[in-house]
């Protein structure tokens, strides 16, 4: 059943258990990963820190670029110099192309890490919140843990970077596949732990 994204829990919600897909979990699990800039962007610091990153290099400019900052140079070396300060729009963008910009520049050092030279990374994967759900229709099942490994972190995290769903999905069917006969419980979870 791999890429139904149901499995086991057709109707998550019938009886009131709580998750979310287990490709979600993931992909958040990757974007907790990114860290960067804390101070927000409307702060002097945080904004003299996003345009020193975006500025750099060219890719920061294409950054700006598909993040839809569309400035003359002039504006741009008076957002540099102190002198203007972007609208709230352009700061929205110019926070939106550091992101972006920093999930692109992490991703060899995330596959690095995660493959963790060959031997993969564990994430422990806790189950659907079954608290609200009646004792009889309440599944017996259990935090399980699992070594990731075999060139699957270099697909997940390209499919992240792409925002590629349906990659994910398939992804996320093909780790817990190796769960065993339970595997299709676990679809939907409600975290994923990581050891990374």
């Amino acid at each position: 059943m791999a890429g139904t994204e149901e499995g086991r829990w057709r109707d998550l919600g019938a009886y009131r258990a709580r998750g979310i897909a287990g490709w979600v979990a993931l992909a958040e699990g990757l974007d907790k990963m990114v860290t960067g800039i804390e101070s927000p962007v409307d702060s002097e610091r945080g904004l003299a820190a996003r345009l020193r990153y975006l500025t750099a290099s060219d890719a920061g400019y294409e950054a700006m670029d598909r993040a839809g900052i569309h400035v003359r140079p002039r504006t741009l070396i008076a957002w540099l110099a102190e002198e203007t300060t972007p609208n709230k729009a352009n700061l929205a963008r110019l926070d939106a192309a550091y992101w972006e910009l920093r999930r692109r520049n992490v991703v060899a050092d995330l596959k690095r890490r995660l493959n963790n030279r060959g031997r993969g990374t564990r994430i422990e994967i806790d189950p659907v919140d079954q608290s609200q759900v009646e004792r009889r229709h309440q599944r017996d099942l259990e935090t399980r843990d699992i070594n990731v490994r075999g060139g699957v972190w270099d697909r997940a995290v390209d499919a992240w970077n792409a925002g590629d769903r349906h990659e994910l999905d398939a992804i996320w069917d093909e780790i817990i596949q190796a769960l065993g006969t339970d595997w299709d419980a676990y679809t939907y979870v409600s975290s994923v732990g990581w050891a990374a």
